[in-house]
């Protein structure tokens, strides 16, 4: 099976600058620099004659880990209704986020992993994208990854951004939240946008693609994600939070009625 197209590798010139209970097949200890540098995002809109199957991930696969060379993490996530950010959960949408030593053990689990074959076959439609570490701060579980070569500013990026919210600070989150995350699939140069995360309420993430880092920039510093942002460190409402910058090397399915690769 093809890798899928090819649509950014990262260049290293300055210049070209643009603006972590883990599922891990071989845990790193808490705190620790992970060596990733790559990792597979999986977007799936599941028929519901699979349903029970896609739920029983989300319950159980924790406890059964994928094995495959080079997986150091993965995360099986849930999402809102219809792909979206709120707090009515979806049934058919799900994703997988998995993580890498590199770029060409990503490809080969992309290309070859019976899991995500197994995706494919129970979804109307299905994603995979396939993304180089270029920026990263936080932390998910314990895992951090360290940021790899930069991104030029006329190239595609992808981001992705998630939190564990305190209990104590939910209700405030989500009072920002909806108006932080109304216009993200529609913003000027958002290619792509979902949300996503690994329980109800306290374990959040969002992961965007964007025509150029400028279009990105843009977008984080409009009036209500910049201010959700600022009472977010203002209130200290995360526990652990996690933002990373990615370079998409690849992408194969379909999403949205949209086809790639």
């Amino acid at each position: 099976m093809s890798a899928g197209h090819l649509i950014a590798r990262n260049g290293s010139d300055p210049a070209d600058e643009g603006p972590a209970d883990p599922e891990r097949a071989h845990p790193s200890h808490s705190g620790d620099v992970a060596s990733c540098a790559a990792a597979v995002l999986l977007l799936a809109r599941l028929r519901p004659a699979y349903w029970p199957w896609s739920w029983s991930r989300l319950a159980f696969s924790r406890w059964f880990p994928e094995q495959a060379p080079g997986l150091k993490f993965i995360k099986t996530l849930g999402s809102g209704r219809g792909g979206g950010f709120g707090l009515a959960p979806s049934a058919s949408y799900q994703g997988l986020f998995c993580l890498f030593n590199d770029i060409e053990q990503a490809e080969q689990f992309e290309a070859h992993a019976e899991l995500l074959d197994r995706y494919r076959q129970r979804s109307d439609e299905c994603l995979t994208i396939t993304l180089q570490t270029a920026n990263a701060r936080g932390s998910w579980d314990g895992v951090s990854l360290q940021s790899g070569p930069l991104i030029p500013s006329h190239a595609p990026i992808a981001a992705l951004t998630r939190a564990s919210i305190r209990p104590s600070a939910a209700a405030a989150f989500w009072r920002y939240a909806p108006a932080a995350q109304a216009g993200l699939a529609t913003a000027e140069g958002c290619e792509l946008a979902i949300g996503l995360g690994e329980a109800p309420l306290l374990r959040q993430a969002t992961f965007s693609l964007w025509q150029n880092a400028a279009a990105m920039d843009a977008y984080a510093r409009t009036g209500a994600h910049e201010e959700a942002i600022r009472a977010a460190w203002r209130h200290t409402f995360f526990s652990e939070s996690m933002f990373v910058r990615f370079a998409p090397l690849a992408m194969r399915g379909t999403w949205n009625g949209r086809w790639y690769g």
